[in-house]
C-alpha cells in the first residue's frame, strides 16, 4: 500500500528518502536560498521534510501508545561496549551522522531512498546495494562493538 501511495502518479509520485531534507532546511535557516542548488532540491526537500516529520511523529505516538517512550542518551548496548561517557556518545554520534550525510550527498541520495524506493520497485541495483550495505553494517558493527576484553 505504501508503495502505491508514494510512487504512483495518483498518489504523491515521490521517492522515499531523507538526505535532501537536510540541505533544504539548512538553506532555509541560513537564508541562502538564492543559489543554483536550492531550486533543484526545493520540491524533494519539502516532501522529505514532511516525510521525516511524519516518521518522527508516528514514532512518538506509537511509543506513547505502547508506554515505552523515554529519552535516553546512552542505551544499554553503548554502555556495555563503550562506557557511559556522555561526551564520547555525542562525539561518536556526530561523527557517524556527518560521515553518513556526506556519503549520502556524494552519492546523490541516501540509503533509505535507494534501498527502500528502489527495493520496492525491485530494482536490481538497489537490491545489490542493499546487500553491500548490510554486509558493511555487519562488518562495522563487529569492529565497533567488539568486546573490551
Amino acid at each position: 500500500m505504501l508503495n502505491a501511495v508514494v510512487f504512483l502518479t495518483v498518489g504523491t509520485n515521490r521517492i522515499i528518502g531523507a538526505s535532501t531534507a537536510y540541505p533544504f532546511v539548512a538553506d532555509l535557516i541560513t537564508g541562502t536560498t538564492q543559489n543554483s542548488y536550492f531550486p533543484k532540491i526545493q520540491g524533494p526537500g519539502q516532501w522529505e521534510l514532511l516525510f521525516l516529520t511524519g516518521a518522527f511523529v508516528s514514532g512518538i505516538v506509537i511509543s506513547l501508545f505502547r508506554k515505552e517512550f523515554k529519552i535516553t542518551l546512552i542505551h544499554s548496548d553503548w554502555e556495555k561496549y563503550k562506557g557511559n561517557s556522555v561526551a564520547k556518545r555525542i562525539i561518536w554520534s556526530f561523527i557517524g551522522g556527518f560521515i553518513l550525510i556526506i556519503g549520502a550527498r556524494m552519492a546523490g541520495g541516501c540509503t533509505s531512498g535507494h534501498i527502500l524506493s528502489g527495493g520496492m520497485q525491485l530494482s536490481l541495483s538497489s537490491l545489490v546495494f542493499a546487500a553491500f550495505v548490510f554486509a558493511g553494517l555487519l562488518i562495522t558493527g563487529k569492529y565497533f562493538y567488539k568486546n573490551k576484553n
